[in-house]
């Protein structure tokens, strides 16, 4: 098929390159011509593993464009996708300024029938606002449908050209039918594509990540609770992970979720339960929770230093709110120093991919250093806030000769405690005695 990806932020980038790679001819429109300029050169705005070379070889191959022009693009195509940024607004719901104002650039260049498809995460009602705003520039026939992604950053290509289910909402058999020719490539291990109405679509994508989001926070807590009672939640995650009911994914305790999604996607599907006088209680409690685990190692670190963080030297390893992106929106890393500078602490940070990005947040008020073990240099304490495997297998005896005393806070339980004691540190963690 020929088809248009409006948006070459994260979700259309990945879509737009793994549509290629399945053989699709694939042009992907954006507004800044300095990002296309970019593109066009092999230049990638994200770090995503495995993107950059399917994006090469699909350009190499002339199945990828990129442009600024939808008359150049829409024209032609079967099916557009719709995969610009959705902020939150002031009252945390989702801003369509953006997917509104690519759907009347799109109805202006339709010729023939099209399916418009909503990629970007949108609350439930937006297709019926996607199709009136198309109505009011054109008259040609056109379907709206809902195609929520459900992309892991870190895995975000894999999880496109491999996914567990592909869940679309149409609002007829023929552009049900075309969605379901579009992504036959993607399923032939038999994984389901679910096909319901389109606001259950809509509904779907909040649903999911609220879901995950509760859990993360749920074992959070019991992680709290465990350090107060002596127990061990590595053992408890064990214990109820494997109870088929429960599962063990989305259980690890750590220092909250960050993201573009999880903290957005709350924050909006609990607007839209205001809106319709139905509040998600649970959700209002795990949105408190998560912003208070994000300072727990803050919170550990104070308590140590008996609130006296000045002129201390604090380590940092691990920026990106998870690993394997260089994504850092509402990264617990960011809450973190951000509460120690505060204190007159000083920070030494290092990441394998987000410095780029921790440059533009925090500018000189951090040194950001050129090697992990840098950042080491003189520390009082180190503080491990994302889960990179270059963090696993450190050589703690270089660790603590750099460090003027052997203290690590580790926010992602990556050591034994055993492990660390054998080491000679002073090692605090997450849910562990």
């Amino acid at each position: 098929m020929k088809l248009a990806i409006v948006g070459t932020g994260y979700v259309g980038l990945v879509a737009g390159t793994c549509f290629a790679e399945v053989g699709n001819t694939v042009t992907c429109i954006d507004t800044d011509e300095g990002k296309i300029a970019r593109l066009n050169r092999g230049d990638l705005p994200i770090y995503e593993p495995g993107l950059q070379e399917i994006l090469e070889k699909s350009v190499r191959n002339e199945r990828l464009f990129f442009t600024s022009s939808y008359e150049r693009a829409i024209p032609e195509a079967d099916v557009v996708f719709i995969a610009v940024g959705t902020p939150p607004d002031e009252d945390g719901s989702a801003d369509l300024q953006h997917v509104l104002a690519a759907a009347r650039m799109i109805g202006e260049q339709l010729k023939d029938y099209t399916v418009i498809v909503d990629k970007s995460t949108v609350p439930v009602g937006t297709a019926e606002k996607v199709h009136q705003a198309i109505a009011e520039v054109t008259d040609v026939k056109y379907d709206v449908v809902s195609n929520p992604e459900f992309l892991k950053e870190g895995a975000a290509v894999q999880d496109f050209l491999k996914p567990d289910r592909v869940v679309i909402g149409a609002p007829n058999d023929q552009s049900r039918d075309t969605m379901v020719e579009l992504y036959k490539p993607f399923v032939r291990t038999n994984h389901p594509i679910v096909t319901m109405d389109v606001p259950s679509a809509e509904m779907t994508k909040y649903a999911a990540n609220a879901m995950l989001a509760t859990r993360i926070t749920f074992m959070n807590e019991i992680a709290n609770l465990c350090e107060k009672v002596g127990a061990n939640v590595e053992m408890v995650r064990s214990g109820i992970g494997t109870d088929t009911r429960i599962g063990p994914q989305f259980l690890f305790p750590g220092v909250g979720f960050g993201g573009s999604c999880f903290p957005k996607d709350v924050q909006a599907i609990m607007q839209t339960g205001k809106e319709h006088g139905a509040p998600l209680k649970i959700l209002e409690a795990v949105q408190l929770v998560n912003d208070a685990q994000k300072l727990v190692l803050y919170n550990k670190a104070m308590a140590y230093f008996s609130g006296d963080l000045a002129g201390k030297t604090f380590a940092v390893w691990g920026l990106a709110f998870k690993a394997r992106t260089d994504d850092m929106r509402e990264a617990p890393a960011i809450y973190t120093i951000r509460a120690l500078l505060e204190q007159g602490a000083r920070i030494q940070a290092w990441d394998p991919e987000a410095m780029t990005n921790a440059q533009h947040i925090f500018g000189d008020s951090v040194q950001l250093t050129h090697t992990q073990y840098d950042a080491l240099k003189d520390a009082d304490a180190l503080l491990i806030m994302t889960e990179w495997s270059d963090f696993r297998e450190p050589d703690f005896a270089r660790i603590k000769k750099l460090m003027r005393q052997p203290l690590l806070f580790d926010g992602r339980n990556l050591y034994s405690p055993g492990k660390m004691a054998q080491e000679g540190f002073t090692y605090f963690s997450i849910g562990r005695p």
